[in-house]
């Protein structure tokens, strides 16, 4: 059996944590701002915006956990370490957006039926406030957000505050100048579905990791094409794919050779794992060899 650990570190996944500090405490003071604004002014836009920036501190405490567990060293007991608390806290800030958004669809539908006075002055205040903050709170989480399904649905909590306060401020004009109320739920509902969708994504690619499905942009077929060129390889097969979280790829497999010497095998393997890591980034790999040890239909890689 030879084993491999590629030990990459990607610096630019990793949100320097006192950003994350600082977006906190940004969303809290949001949430009470706009939540008295919202009560004051008859806005269900401000109040729903304070109950998204409210998640949203909850969801940088979440993800702020997770990215310190995520670092924590392997153990015996632990031998993948906490990578996986980073997918975990995706999937909770994730499923939270879901629920806030449906709840606020709902109430955005009754609003239509029941329309509330609103003061579009306070409501272009208060929205303007909150849409500055969050601006910056995108900013700060922008970096890690690419390859960090964790820091991405963080991101997506303040980005759709940021779309909500926008809203919220357009509503505020139309309420003030055309005195069309009916604005406010309307872009309240636009705006959830837009997040539920957003959320979905985030959900369905965090399942999938801890499913440990192959990933997508990997085409094991193609892989198996071009292993079993390189010189020594008879096949290979019992292929095992999956990311343990948005960096680590793990690739396991047996390998079938002619009868030769150890020494061999080892250049075979270190040609398979440069071809794993320089293709596909694939950082983690385990490769058993075999000499005529199984009865193999080659129809059947994994």
């Amino acid at each position: 059996m030879s084993h491999s650990d590629h030990h990459h570190h990607h610096t630019h996944n990793i949100v320097n944590e006192k950003n994350l500090i600082i977006t906190m405490l940004l969303n809290f003071l949001i949430t009470v701002v706009e939540l008295i604004g919202g009560i004051l002014s008859g806005s269900l836009s401000l109040i729903s915006d304070a109950l998204h920036n409210f998640s949203d501190g909850i969801a940088v405490i979440i993800t702020f956990i997770a990215i310190r567990l995520s670092n924590k060293p392997k153990t015996f007991k632990h031998t993948f370490g906490f990578k996986r608390a980073e997918i975990i806290a995706a999937v909770i800030n994730a499923a939270t957006l879901i629920i806030i958004s449906i709840y606020l669809i709902k109430e955005a539908i009754i609003r239509f039926y029941e329309p509330n006075f609103i003061e579009g002055t306070l409501m272009i205040i208060v929205a303007s406030i909150g849409f500055i903050a969050n601006s910056i709170g995108t900013f700060l989480l922008n970096k890690g957000k690419k390859d960090n399904i964790n820091i991405k649905a963080a991101y997506l909590h303040l980005l759709s505050d940021a779309i909500s306060s926008l809203g919220v401020i357009i509503g505020a004009i139309f309420i003030i100048y055309f005195e069309i109320y009916w604005i406010d739920p309307l872009l309240t509902i636009i705006i959830s579905v837009y997040i539920l969708r957003e959320s979905y994504i985030i959900v369905k690619q965090a399942v999938e990791v801890i499913m440990m499905f192959t990933p997508k942009e990997i085409d094991i077929e193609e892989l198996t094409k071009v292993i079993e060129t390189f010189k020594g390889v008879k096949n290979i097969h019992h292929i095992h794919l999956w990311k343990l979280n948005d960096t680590d790829t793990h690739f396991e497999a047996h390998v079938e050779t002619e009868d030769i010497k150890v020494s061999e095998t080892i250049i075979i393997q270190q040609t398979i794992e440069k071809y794993l890591h320089d293709k596909y980034e694939i950082n983690h790999s385990t490769l058993q060899f075999e000499c005529g040890r199984c009865d193999f239909n080659n129809d059947n890689k994994i």
